[in-house]
């Protein structure tokens, strides 16, 4: 097994008996994009959720480059080097974009100086340097989502993990974050996994798909193989409205 790499090894989760996820495996290593999509229900963001200690897992194990992190709590997950962004952007309101990017700083343990290299090499990077002192509550859908993802960043992490990412978006929005989201990787050596229901986004963005369907794997691989799988077409790409709104 390779020791660079967030893997999640035969992960399952119970809710009130029923099973979301049922032993699902995945792996995402640094350097590269990995798409985490199915129809709705199917256990995504269950499985970002149990990676990232939000929920328990009844079986399986998580591991970041051999060190497992099974059973630790959330802000000690993400002090390992593993940053997540939720489906709904969790921010601090009464906040500026400056002070929810630096809290995220602190937070890791680096000094105010330090801190304030980090804000504002981040606030360049995502095109927020004009926001920095606004609260956040009045950004747009599109600029909260941008402050979302600098802050996950600005702990410096070793994996990423965005959950709809572009959810809310139009299309020229949609194509911005893209070209952000796509040179994160070899940018910053890190293993960045992405759930969405763009699928143009997905596909255009991700080198490898990872599709859960009923809380089971159905595929994973290279973007084109995984398109072509009758499992998938059938499950969640069957037509577009389907892939629209799975």
């Amino acid at each position: 097994m390779p020791a660079m790499s967030l893997h999640a090894i035969d992960v399952s989760v119970e809710f009130t008996g029923l099973r979301a996820l049922d032993c699902v495996s995945l792996r995402v290593k640094p350097g590269e994009i990995l798409g985490l999509i199915g129809p709705n229900g199917s256990g995504k963001t269950t499985l970002v959720n149990a990676i990232t200690g939000q929920v328990p897992m009844v079986t399986g194990k998580v591991l970041v480059n051999g060190t497992e992190l099974t059973g630790l709590k959330p802000d000690e997950i993400a002090l390992k080097g593993v940053a997540r962004s939720f489906q709904i952007a969790r921010l601090f309101n009464n906040l500026t974009v400056a002070e929810n990017i630096e809290a995220a700083a602190l937070a890791q343990h680096a000094g105010r100086r330090a801190a304030r290299r980090i804000v504002n090499a981040l606030l360049e990077e995502f095109s927020l340097a004009d926001q920095a002192d606004e609260l956040t509550v009045g950004l747009s859908y599109g600029y909260k989502r941008r402050v979302e993802i600098a802050r996950a960043l600005a702990a410096n992490p070793r994996f990423l993990l965005l959950d709809e990412p572009a959810a809310g978006m139009n299309e020229s929005e949609s194509d911005a974050l893209l070209a952000l989201l796509a040179a994160l990787p070899q940018q910053r050596d890190l293993g960045l996994l992405i759930i969405d229901h763009d699928m143009p986004l997905i596909m255009r963005l991700c080198h490898r798909l990872h599709v859960l369907a009923s809380g089971r794997t159905i595929a994973e691989g290279d973007v084109e193989n995984v398109r072509a799988n009758p499992a998938v077409i059938e499950a969640y790409l069957g037509s577009g409205a389907e892939a629209a709104h799975a």
